[in-house]
């Protein structure tokens, strides 16, 4: 695994177990979601590029400017998947970890040129208060206890730093939330059957956005897990939500 060797700053080890499945339920046990995962890792940059219509780049470039960022700065990247968003954020020229639980995703991503790590969001392998600001982008729907992640979190960057979420979220137009909803259960799975490399796992995708809390609730819930200062951005009309929040100094 390529994280063993590498120095994160206050980390420790722990096992990932690894099974095999095409595809989630919303009840998201961990390991069946790294194993789904896993089975899409190898065309998952590509399926997200086609299935967003690009706009993926532009989402990674805006949780960027959101996190403020830059030399000097510790910046754990939290379901990184296959780095490309850790690539992204260390181009601030912050010293940026990528950190996530399916080990698929981190080896499809080995050739790009930052730290990794295996991690569970509600067990993070780091000490308290290492990190300047954490993100996390479209996988805090995927964790288990997403409360819990949230409290992790919390829990690893320095009081004063800075949180960032990226997350699919409520479009904010009644008639396109209409449309997008109908885009997410009809059209996405079929589109994903022409790319990626285990399609059933976006029907989970579809259901899992739909389940989804709204950008208010989702707010609060930032809230009760530690974080102060909560407040959001939609993107692309709310089919994406940037949520930013800063750790109490007390």
């Amino acid at each position: 695994m390529p994280s063993e060797a590498l120095p994160i700053p206050g980390s420790s080890m722990f096992t990932v177990t690894v099974g095999f499945v095409n595809r989630a339920t919303l009840d998201k046990d961990p390991h069946e979601v790294a194993s789904m995962f896993d089975a899409v890792a190898r065309r998952y940059d590509l399926t997200n590029t086609v299935l967003s219509l690009g706009q993926d780049r532009f989402w990674r470039r805006a949780t960027r400017s959101a996190l403020r960022i830059g030399p000097g700065d510790k910046v754990l990247d939290l379901a990184a998947g296959t780095a490309v968003s850790t690539v992204e954020l260390a181009a601030s020229g912050a010293w940026c970890v990528a950190a996530d639980f399916s080990v698929g995703m981190l080896a499809a991503g080995a050739d790009r040129p930052v730290p990794k790590v295996g991690a569970d969001a509600t067990r993070l392998p780091f000490d308290d208060g290492v990190f300047d600001a954490v993100t996390i982008s479209f996988g805090l729907r995927n964790v288990v206890d997403h409360a819990e992640g949230l409290r992790e979190m919390a829990r690893v960057t320095r009081p004063g730093g800075r949180l960032v979420v990226c997350e699919f979220s409520t479009p904010t137009n009644g008639l396109f939330a209409t449309v997008y909803k109908e885009y997410l259960m009809q059209a996405l799975p079929r589109v994903a059957r022409a790319v990626s490399s285990n399609p059933d796992a976006y029907v989970y995708l579809a259901e899992s956005i739909r389940a989804w809390p709204n950008q208010a609730d989702l707010a609060h819930q930032i809230a009760d897990a530690g974080w102060s200062a909560v407040r959001w951005r939609n993107l692309t009309g709310g089919i994406v939500a940037l949520h930013a929040a800063t750790k109490p100094l007390r």
